[in-house]
């Protein structure tokens, strides 16, 4: 079964924050260029890691929840266990250095 990419907004927020599994969330925006770089990154995350959650939210649709999370430049990356962010990072960044958000 591969996993897709959860497209998360303020209605479904709740039980993205409530999953069991680590859960990775990319901020992004359509028209941000090294989002776009991010994108299959976290894509390809997400099909070969069933046992993470990974979410992505566009910022300019869901700016309370891009906010909520202190959101001051994109791509950031948000990595979230048992309803809390215990890694953030803005900027991209390459495979091994997501994975290791993750994992650490």
């Amino acid at each position: 079964m591969i996993m897709s990419v959860l497209n998360v907004n303020k209605n479904n927020f709740d039980s993205v924050k409530a999953n069991e599994k680590p859960v990775l969330l990319d901020f992004y925006a359509d028209w941000c260029g090294p989002c776009r770089m991010v994108s299959p990154i976290v894509d390809e995350i997400a099909e070969e890691n069933p046992q993470y959650l990974v979410g992505k939210i566009n910022i300019d649709k869901e700016p309370e929840l891009a906010q909520s999370f202190g959101v001051l430049s994109i791509p950031t990356l948000a990595v979230m266990k048992n309803g809390k962010v215990i890694r953030q990072s803005a900027g991209a960044k390459p495979k091994d250095q997501i994975l290791a958000m993750l994992e650490n």
